[in-house]
């Protein structure tokens, strides 16, 4: 597991995860709980939450980094 860590993520801020081979970029709109976060898809728009995206767990390759524009 390598980048950064949940807390360290901020509203506002675009982030890249890969977990499992799939990579997601997003921006994070909103904290809804303890470690769950309402993000927005950058290509398709939908929105959806972290935990969607990690439900499965967290593979070798998770990894979380900041896109900087």
């Amino acid at each position: 597991m390598s980048g950064l860590a949940f807390s360290s993520m901020r509203v506002g801020k675009k982030y890249r995860l890969i977990n499992y081979g799939e990579k997601s970029e997003f921006l994070l709109q909103e904290v809804v709980g303890r470690n769950d976060y309402l993000l927005k898809d950058l290509f398709s728009l939908e929105s959806y939450l972290m935990s969607d995206l990690i439900q499965y767990g967290k593979g070798d390759d998770f990894e979380l980094r900041e896109i900087h524009d």
